[in-house]
């Protein structure tokens, strides 16, 4: 019998189609999986899109399961829940997360999915790599009971950070974004919101994540002496500047950078890739991070959205993908 699936491909910067791939039969160790749901990480996927990713970074910005290569033709994506149809008995007919691209179904190694637990609806799962992002940021910065802390960039992996944050104890955490509409979501995670001039200072901790100039600047002005930015923006092939005069050596700060490429080494002795995925969807269990996904489209709408968002015509931390149950 002939297998085949649907796959949403880059076919060259600012364009996108659908394309029927060939779908093998999957051996004793591996699974067949139909999506049910897929994330579109708006920050990192539409610099894709774009043909944005610097010629140094190609490997290092390569999906799993990525086919292809940048700037195009590519088959891009990362955040994919869905339903093992064939497989080993203890996985058949549960809920997976696996960091596939935009597809119907695919064929993977076991080890290359997470079952999602049952109080955690596959909706909410497609979050499962961006929350897993922000447990590798709280791990390199290692917040305390009682720190004052900002989060300056309400996007997608900023706001992942503050709802983790929200539930440390004593914590004051404050996101800070420069469109006041993040307010809402601040509220739903229950932190404190501030537009980047209102913000309060004297922190311990700031996570930057805005991925601008003036987020960075304002994160080193938010610190107290000897406090710490940790910055989780990536700039694709843009060149940043820092403002290290003035005070900056005088107060003594830090800046130090965090990424999920690799396991924080505060925990690389006792954590693996698939531990921190696992908490991470433990994590997702609270309704409250429902806040983080802002839209919704069907599969098949794929190239007609991505320009959209792309451009920012539509306006999203996540958008989820929803796939068709007979596809």
């Amino acid at each position: 019998m002939k297998r085949t699936a649907r796959a949403f491909w880059l076919r060259s910067p600012g364009e996108g189609e659908i394309r029927e791939m060939p779908l093998p039969a999957p051996s004793d160790e591996e699974v067949l999986v139909r999506a049910l749901y897929s994330g579109v990480s708006r920050g990192t996927e539409t610099l894709v899109f774009r043909g944005g990713v610097p010629v140094s970074q190609h490997a290092a910005m390569r999906a799993p399961f990525q086919e292809g290569d940048f700037p195009a033709p590519v088959k891009y994506g990362y955040l994919s829940v869905g339903e093992v149809e064939e497989g080993p008995a203890h996985l058949v007919g549960r809920t997976v997360f696996c960091l596939y691209p935009h597809q119907t179904r695919y064929v993977v190694p076991v080890a290359a999915v997470t079952r999602v637990p049952e109080n955690v609806p596959a909706e909410r799962a497609i979050l499962a790599g961006t929350v897993e992002t922000a447990v590798n940021a709280l791990w390199d910065a290692a917040p305390l009971v009682g720190d004052r802390i900002a989060v300056v960039g309400g996007g997608m992996v900023g706001c992942s950070v503050a709802a983790l944050l929200a539930r440390f104890p004593g914590v004051r955490v404050q996101l800070v974004d420069a469109d006041p509409a993040r307010a809402k979501v601040a509220e739903a995670l229950g932190t404190g919101f501030a537009l980047p001039a209102d913000a309060l200072g004297d922190c311990d901790l700031v996570v930057h994540a805005s991925a601008t100039e003036r987020g960075l600047a304002r994160a080193l002005e938010l610190l107290r002496p000897e406090g710490t930015v940790l910055e989780l923006s990536w700039y694709g092939d843009r060149q940043v500047g820092l403002p290290l005069g003035e005070a900056f050596h005088s107060r003594r700060l830090v800046i130090r950078s965090s990424q999920v490429g690799t396991v924080s080494p505060a925990r690389s002795a006792s954590r693996s890739y698939a531990d921190r995925l696992a908490l991470a969807l433990e994590l997702l269990a609270d309704p409250a991070l429902d806040a983080l996904v802002t839209g919704e489209s069907a599969f098949e709408e794929l190239p007609r959205v991505m320009p959209r968002l792309a451009d920012g015509e539509i306006p999203a931390l996540c958008h989820r993908v929803r796939y068709d149950k007979s596809a």
